[in-house]
C-alpha cells in the first residue's frame, strides 16, 4: 500500500490510541489468571493480536468486541506438546512468552516473520543453556493453527524451547532489552517459589520494567525492588482476574503531536499525566529540539528514535546518543531514517551508538519514500511529507501498532490518499 501525502497542516483534537505496551502486559496477566478478566481499550494492532493468538494457543479463551477483551486464563499444565505460538512480527510477544512457555515443561514452537526470527535472543539462549533447557533455532513445518487472527505458514524459521522453569535467582543483562526481564517477571510468580532477578547494569528502558511491575500488581502479584538492580518475587502469589482498562499510548501520541512541529495545531487527549510510560518524555524532547540543537540520550526511549529524527529534520537538527538498539527493531531504524532523510535533503550520520541529524531545509523528495516495513518509520515520514508532499511505499506497516493512523491524520486535515 502507498500513502500519497500532499502538503497540508494538521489541526484539531485527537484521542491517543490505547497503549500497545500496556495492552500486552494486561492481556498476559489476565491470561495467567485463574478466572475471567475484562480488559478494555484493546486496539486491534497486529502486535496485540499476536499476543492474543499466543494466549489462545496455550489454551486461554477470549472474546473481542468493541475494543474490549473478555478472557479466561490458561491452565499451563494442560498445554499440548508441540504447541505453536505465532508471534507475527512482534518482538515483545516473542520475548514475553519464552519464559511462559518454559513453565509448561512441553516443547513449544515459536514462529513469526523472517525478520522477527532473526531478532537477538541471546539472553534466553544463555539462560536455557545454564539451566539445561532446550533452545533451538530451526526450520520446520508449523503444525496447527495460530488462532482466530491468522494462520502460520507451511514452513517457517522456528525457535523451539522446552524445559521447566523453576524459582530461584536469575542474572540478566540490563543493556540489551527490558523485554527479557519482563518475560521472567510474568513467568516466575507461576513457579510457586521465591525468586529474584538480578539485573546486570547498566539498566536501559527501566520505565518498561516498571510498567510490567505495575501490571503485575494490578493482577495481584507483587514484584518489589530490593535495590536499584534487583527485583524480588515472593512465593505463594497468584494472578487474580480483574476488570481494567488500558491507558493511552505516549509512543504513538508522539507522532500525532509531531505535526505541531510542522506547523500544525493538534491536541492529543486520553493520556495519563502520571503514566509510567518512558515515552511520555517526548513532549520535553520536542521542546529541546525546537529551542536549539540538543544532545539527547534515547537509551530509555528507543521507540521515539524515528519521530525524534523527523523532529530534528523539521527544526534545528540534533545529536542522539544511546541509539545502538535502533539496529534491532523492525528495521535498522537509524540507517532507514538516514536513507529517507536524504530524500528530503537532510544529512544524517549514523555511528555505533549515536546519530547526528544536521540542520537543513526540507525539499520535496523526487523519488518514493520507503517505509522499510516499519510502522514507526512510516509514521515519521508521514509527518515530514505533510510539509513537502511525498509518496510512502509500504504504508501498511502502521497496522503493526496504529491501524487507524491514516484515518486519524486525515480527520485532522492531512491530505492523504491510500493506494
Amino acid at each position: 500500500m502507498k500513502a500519497v501525502i500532499k502538503p497540508s497542516k494538521a489541526a484539531g483534537v485527537a484521542a491517543a490510541p490505547p497503549s500497545k505496551s500496556m495492552a500486552h502486559r494486561m492481556l498476559i496477566c489476565a491470561g495467567l489468571s485463574e478466572g475471567e478478566s475484562t480488559v478494555k481499550g484493546i486496539a486491534p494492532s497486529q502486535d496485540v493480536l499476536a499476543t492474543l493468538d499466543c494466549l489462545e494457543a496455550l489454551g486461554a479463551e477470549y472474546k473481542y468486541e468493541n475494543e474490549t477483551v473478555v478472557i479466561r486464563g490458561v491452565d499451563l499444565q494442560n498445554v499440548k506438546n508441540g504447541t505453536v505460538l505465532n508471534c507475527r512480527e512482534c518482538g515483545s510477544t516473542l520475548r514475553f512468552f519464552v519464559p511462559i512457555a518454559l513453565l509448561t515443561g512441553k516443547e513449544i514452537i515459536f514462529t513469526g516473520s523472517e525478520t522477527l526470527m532473526k531478532r537477538p535472543l541471546g539472553v534466553y539462549e544463555d539462560m536455557c543453556a545454564e539451566h539445561g533447557f532446550v533452545f533451538e533455532r530451526e526450520k520446520r513445518k508449523a503444525a496447527g493453527s495460530a488462532g482466530k487472527n491468522g494462520k502460520t505458514e507451511e514452513t517457517a524459521d522456528c525457535i523451539c524451547v522446552q524445559g521447566r522453569l523453576q524459582s530461584g535467582e536469575y542474572r540478566i543483562p540490563g543493556n540489551i532489552s527490558s523485554q527479557f526481564i519482563s518475560g521472567l517477571l510474568f513467568a516466575l510468580p507461576k513457579t510457586g517459589g521465591s525468586s529474584a532477578i538480578a539485573i546486570i547494569p547498566p539498566v536501559e528502558s527501566r520505565p518498561y520494567i516498571d510498567m510490567t511491575v505495575q501490571a503485575l500488581k494490578e493482577f495481584g502479584v507483587e514484584a518489589v525492588w530490593r535495590d536499584e538492580n534487583t527485583l524480588v518475587i515472593k512465593s505463594g502469589q497468584r494472578y487474580m482476574p480483574q476488570e481494567t482498562a488500558v491507558e493511552g499510548d505516549y509512543s504513538n501520541a508522539a507522532f500525532l503531536e509531531a505535526f505541531n512541529l510542522a506547523g500544525g495545531d493538534v491536541k492529543v487527549i486520553g493520556l495519563k499525566d502520571d503514566s509510567l510510560q518512558g515515552d511520555k518524555i517526548y513532549k520535553a524532547l520536542f521542546d529541546q529540539i525546537k529551542s536549539g540543537t540538543p544532545n539527547i540520550d534515547i537509551s530509555d526511549c528507543p521507540d521515539l528514535g524515528p519521530v525524534l529524527m523527523a523532529a530534528a529534520a523539521l527544526k534545528n537538527g540534533a545529536f542522539f546518543t544511546g541509539t545502538k538498539r535502533l539496529k534491532i527493531k523492525e528495521s535498522d531504524r537509524g540507517e532507514a531514517m538516514k536513507q529517507e532523510l536524504e530524500k528530503f535533503g537532510i544529512r544524517a550520520e549514523v555511528e555505533e551508538d549515536s546519530i547526528t541529524v544536521h540542520k537543513g531545509t526540507l525539499r520535496s523528495p523526487v523519488e518514493e519514500l520507503n517505509g522499510h516495513n516499519d510502522h514507526r518509520i512510516v509514521m515519521a515520514l508521514s509527518v515530514l511529507a505533510s510539509v513537502t508532499g511525498g509518496v510512502i511505499d509500504g504504508a501498511q506497516a502502521v497496522n503493526k501498532s496504529f491501524p487507524d493512523f491514516f484515518d486519524k491524520i486525515k480527520k485532522l486535515g492531512i491530505n492523504v490518499e491510500l493506494k
